[in-house]
C-alpha cells in the first residue's frame, strides 16, 4: 500500500515538474522569439563637424580635448591680420568711390541748372556717371560688409552645447575653409536606436514605453518609441548598366529576419549617468501605446506611423460619410475598456 502511494506521489511530482518545465519553456520561447526586445541597440547622438568659413593659421586655442562646451563659446581663433588688412582696403575703396560719386552728382546738378546752355548729350553723360557711381558705391559697401564678416568668422565658436572630440586643434596648425577641424557631440540629442527583427515589429508602436539597459551601467533608462524607419536597403537588388532592376537570382533556404531601426527617445536620464554615443544597449519594449482602448484608434495610430494618412488609407473622407453610416459605425464600435482591463 505504501509503495502504491509512493508511486502515485512520484507520478504527481513528475507531472508537476513537467508542467512547470513546459510553462517555463513556453515563456522562454515566447520571450526570445516573439517579445519585442533586442540586444542590438546603440546610444546615438548628433555630431556636428566644425569647419571654419575662412582659411588661415590658428593663433589661439581656448579648449582642450574632450572638454564640455557651451553654445557660442570660443573654440579657436584664426590669424586676423590678413582679414584686418582686407577690411581696411575695402573701406578705402568705399571712401574713394563715395568721393567719385559726389563729384559726379555736383557736375550733374550744374549741367541741369545751365539748362539749354549744355548740350543734351553732355547732360545725359553726366547723369550716366552718377548712376555708375551709385552702383560702384553699392558694390564697395558690399565689399566692406564681406570683409567685416570674414574678420568676424576668424573666431570659431561652438554651434551647440556638447562635448569636443578627443583632439582639439593646436596653435600653429593651418585651417582650410570648409574643412572640418573638430567635432562637437550635441549633449541634447542623445537617443537610442534599437535594431529589431522584422518578426517582432507587430508588438512595437509609436509611444510605447521602453526600458534601455546600457552595457556596464546598473541603472535602467526609461524612454518611449519615437519613430520607426520607413525603409531599409535592399541588398538583393541593384541597377544594371541600362538602369533596369538587377535582382540576385541566388536564394538561400535559410532567410534571416531583417533588422529594422527603431528610434527611442529617452524620458529620464540620471544626472550621474555617463552618456557616450556608440555604447551598446539592450532595448525592451513594454506596455501599450497611449490610446483610447478601441480598435479604430489603434488602427489609425498604425496608419499614421506608417506614413499614410487615415483618409488615404481608407479611401473615404470623414466629411463624405452620411448620417446612416455614422450611426451604423457608432452602433458597431466597441466600447472603450476600463483603464484596469486595458492595462492587463
Amino acid at each position: 500500500m505504501k509503495k502504491t502511494w509512493f508511486s502515485i506521489g512520484q507520478i504527481v511530482l513528475t507531472l508537476i515538474v513537467v508542467v512547470i518545465a513546459g510553462f517555463v519553456l513556453w515563456k522562454l520561447v515566447d520571450y526570445y522569439l516573439y517579445s519585442p526586445w533586442t540586444r542590438d541597440g546603440h546610444v546615438r547622438a548628433d555630431v556636428i563637424q566644425v569647419a571654419p568659413d575662412v582659411s588661415g593659421l590658428i593663433t589661439e586655442v581656448d579648449v582642450v580635448d574632450n572638454q564640455q562646451v557651451k553654445q557660442g563659446q570660443t573654440l579657436f581663433v584664426i590669424d586676423q591680420a590678413r582679414y584686418t588688412l582686407a577690411l581696411r582696403q575695402a573701406q578705402a575703396t568705399l571712401q574713394q568711390r563715395r568721393a567719385t560719386l559726389d563729384q559726379a552728382r555736383r557736375e550733374d546738378v550744374r549741367n541741369h541748372q545751365l539748362g539749354d546752355l549744355v548740350a543734351r548729350e553732355v547732360a545725359e553723360e553726366s547723369r550716366s556717371r552718377v548712376e555708375q557711381g551709385e552702383a560702384a558705391l553699392a558694390d564697395a559697401t558690399v565689399a566692406v560688409d564681406t570683409a567685416k564678416l570674414n574678420l568676424q568668422r576668424t573666431i570659431i565658436v561652438s554651434p551647440v552645447d556638447g562635448y569636443l572630440n578627443d583632439r582639439a586643434p593646436r596653435t600653429g596648425e593651418f585651417a582650410a575653409a570648409g574643412r572640418a577641424v573638430l567635432s562637437v557631440v550635441d549633449m541634447h540629442s542623445f537617443r537610442v536606436d534599437g535594431y529589431f527583427e522584422e518578426t517582432k515589429l507587430g508588438g512595437i508602436d509609436i509611444g510605447q514605453a521602453v526600458d534601455v539597459k546600457v552595457m556596464g551601467e546598473p541603472d535602467v533608462l526609461r524612454g518611449h518609441v519615437q519613430s520607426i524607419v520607413a525603409g531599409i536597403e535592399d541588398r538583393d537588388r541593384t541597377l544594371g548598366s541600362n538602369l533596369l532592376p538587377n535582382v540576385n537570382p541566388a536564394f538561400s533556404w535559410v532567410r534571416l529576419a531583417q533588422r529594422i531601426p527603431v528610434r527611442v527617445a529617452l524620458d529620464d536620464v540620471p544626472k550621474d549617468f555617463r552618456m557616450i554615443a556608440g555604447r551598446t544597449a539592450t532595448v525592451s519594449v513594454r506596455g501599450l501605446a497611449p490610446s483610447l482602448g478601441n480598435g479604430k484608434h489603434e488602427a489609425a495610430d498604425h496608419t499614421v506611423a506608417s506614413g499614410v494618412a487615415p483618409e488615404a488609407a481608407s479611401g473615404v473622407k470623414p466629411a463624405a460619410q452620411s448620417g446612416a453610416q455614422a450611426g451604423s459605425q457608432a452602433a458597431t464600435q466597441p466600447h472603450p475598456q476600463p483603464a484596469a482591463s486595458a492595462a492587463q
